[in-house]
């Protein structure tokens, strides 16, 4: 029971993005301020900057100021999947349902930026990830998009050492037993084995073959890759 307190404990302290001195959330300031020079690019560039973040959350924008947007006419349209409820369109905002591996009523560079935080590693198997990048390489010039890392020792959606990197049938047996991180526990090994399609963190070399124009970076915590980021820039 103390483990399974210390995996909600650890969810709680780096996974909460809404309180502004979690470890997430700092950790999300300073990993933005790439996203925050390209955007500067784009706006001395354009006049204003259009941002499509697939599969994001208001909240999450809450590290631009508002003054930011409206100085630098900043719109951006977050889509989630068909059955989410969605928030009322806003000066700076637009939400709208589509699939992020199939945005085709979306033109070819619609945008300035094609962001996208923790998304890639949700959508399915490895024909879901191409098909998902693809679209995010399409739809913007500029290309920011953040994921964990496989070879990070905390998964970071169970907060459990060691997690991801145990064989199946072994994960699949752990969220039957136990409630980790901010997951109950699965009721039925259907359940369960179907949970888990949603969770494949990626390493560097799949990140790079699924942008292969892109720069990829790491996000380090104790001298540890916790993160990759794939940051391409519009050409002059």
């Amino acid at each position: 029971m103390k483990t399974i307190n210390i995996s909600k404990q650890l969810a709680q302290n780096i996974g909460n993005y809404d309180n502004p001195d979690s470890i997430g959330s700092k950790f999300r300031a300073k990993r933005i301020l790439p996203l925050i020079s390209m955007i500067n690019k784009v706006y001395e560039k354009h006049g204003e900057v259009s941002i499509l973040d697939i599969g994001g959350r208001k909240n999450y924008w809450s590290v631009l100021p508002e003054q930011l947007l409206k100085e630098y006419k900043i719109y951006i349209t977050i889509v989630n999947f068909p059955g989410e409820i969605l928030p009322e369109t806003e000066e700076h905002y637009k939400f709208i349902h589509g699939d992020g591996c199939n945005l085709n009523f979306f033109d070819d560079n619609s945008f300035h930026i094609a962001h996208s935080n923790s998304v890639i590693e949700h959508v399915g198997d490895w024909q879901q990830m191409v098909s998902f990048a693809k679209e995010v390489r399409r739809l913007a010039p500029n290309i920011y998009l953040q994921t964990p890392y496989f070879w990070f020792p905390i998964e970071p959606h169970f907060m459990c050492p060691f997690f991801h990197w145990l064989p199946r049938p072994v994960r699949i047996s752990l969220v039957m037993r136990f409630a980790l991180g901010n997951h109950q526990r699965y009721k039925s090994v259907g359940e369960a084995a179907s949970k888990l399609e949603h969770y494949r963190l990626l390493d560097r070399k799949m990140l790079q073959y699924l942008f292969p124009d892109a720069d990829i970076t790491s996000e380090r915590f104790i001298g540890l890759t916790k993160s990759l980021t794939a940051i391409r820039y519009e050409k002059d």
